[in-house]
Formats: C-alpha cells, sequence, structure tokens
C-alpha cells in the first residue's frame, strides 16, 4: 500500500470508529434511561449495543495501523502507546490514548461481566462518558477532517443528546436511590419506687 492509501485508512478508520463509539454511548443511554419505553429492552438491543463497542474496537486498531504505517510524521509503537511521547500535536494524540485505553477497558470487562462483581463492572462502564469526550476532543485536536460541517454538525448533535440523556439518567438514578431513615429506639419512662432514697432525701 502506498503512503497516502495508509494516511486516509487511518483518517477513514477514525472517523468510523469515533461514529461507532458515539452511537455505542447513545445506544446504552437510551436503553439504561428508558427513552424507549419502559417495556423496550428486549435482548437485541443489548446485542446491538455490545456490536457496537466492539467495533469501534477494531476501527480504533486499524486507525492506530494506518498511522503506524504512515511514514509522513512517523509514528512509533511508544507514541501511540504512551500518552505525550509524540512530537507531533502530543496533546491532542494523548488524549487519543486514553480513550484508546478506555474503550479497551470498558469492552474487556463487558466481556468478563459474568465473572466479575457487578459494581466494578458498573464503575468501569461509567468510563464511557470521559471516553466519549476523550475521543471527540481528539478528532478535533487531530483530525484534519474535523473542521467540515457535517462532521462538526454531527459531534455537536451527538454531545448534546449525550448530555441531555446523561442528565436524565442521573436524575432517575436521585429519584431511585433509597431513603435512609434513622429509627430512635424509644425511651422507657423512668419509674420511682416510693422507697427511693433519692426521693426520701429530697423531701427532707
Amino acid at each position: 500500500m502506498s503512503n497516502e492509501l495508509w494516511w486516509y485508512t487511518a483518517r477513514a478508520a477514525g472517523i468510523v470508529g469515533w461514529a461507532l463509539l458515539a452511537a455505542s454511548v447513545l445506544w446504552g443511554l437510551f436503553i439504561s434511561t428508558k427513552a424507549l419505553g419502559r417495556k423496550a429492552r428486549p435482548n437485541w438491543m443489548l446485542d446491538l449495543h455490545r456490536f457496537l463497542g466492539g467495533f469501534a474496537v477494531i476501527f480504533t486498531a486499524i486507525h492506530v495501523l494506518g498511522i503506524m504505517m504512515d511514514s509522513y510524521i512517523h509514528f512509533g509503537l511508544a507514541e501511540v502507546l504512551v500518552p505525550f511521547t509524540a512530537s507531533w500535536n502530543p496533546n491532542a494524540v494523548a488524549g487519543g490514548i486514553v480513550a484508546m485505553y478506555l474503550l479497551i477497558a470498558i469492552e474487556v470487562s463487558s466481556l468478563l461481566r459474568k465473572r466479575i462483581p457487578k459494581r466494578a463492572w458498573r464503575a468501569i462502564h461509567f468510563a464511557g462518558f470521559p471516553l466519549f469526550v476523550a475521543s471527540t476532543l481528539h478528532a478535533f485536536m487531530a483530525g484534519t477532517d474535523a473542521s467540515g460541517v457535517v462532521f462538526t454538525l454531527v459531534a455537536i448533535v451527538t454531545s448534546l443528546a449525550v448530555v441531555a440523556l446523561t442528565i436524565r439518567r442521573v436524575n432517575q438514578a436521585r429519584r431511585q436511590a433509597p431513603t435512609v431513615r434513622l429509627r430512635v429506639p424509644p425511651v422507657a419512662p423512668t419509674v420511682h419506687r416510693i422507697d427511693d432514697p433519692g426521693l426520701v432525701s429530697a423531701g427532707r
């Protein structure tokens, strides 16, 4: 493959990977917030959520491979795995590396969901929100196609939808949180005997 073809492969895979990731995040929020209805949660909806996330990993790998094979900027293994080691636009590249690690962690935890505690899986899954932010910032800061009108509009609309659904999910979690009430044990009344020495001495 020519050097130019590798560059186009990296760009196309990056855009498709971001789109799949955004769709996975949105679909997951649709399911968790029950925005499609309380009964709208068949197995195929969860399978689609996992399918989108899995293919996002595949296209992310193609994106990284295309960047490494492109000889124009000369990205080595360390530059695509260690943040802030790239000589070209290190901040933008670091954001992409962080997003890649978050994506891998989420997908691995999803594959091991039945073998790890539910609380641990849920905590890792919450990383989907910083993942979406980091990947979107990476696309705008490092992507040569991010200046296009179509991508900008899609990214803005998607980001607003993610924010709106996230706020709805947080409000639902607050309403569903159990109210903790402190039970104060009743205090038994003090009964004084007539022959209590204290009462006798007080009456003197």
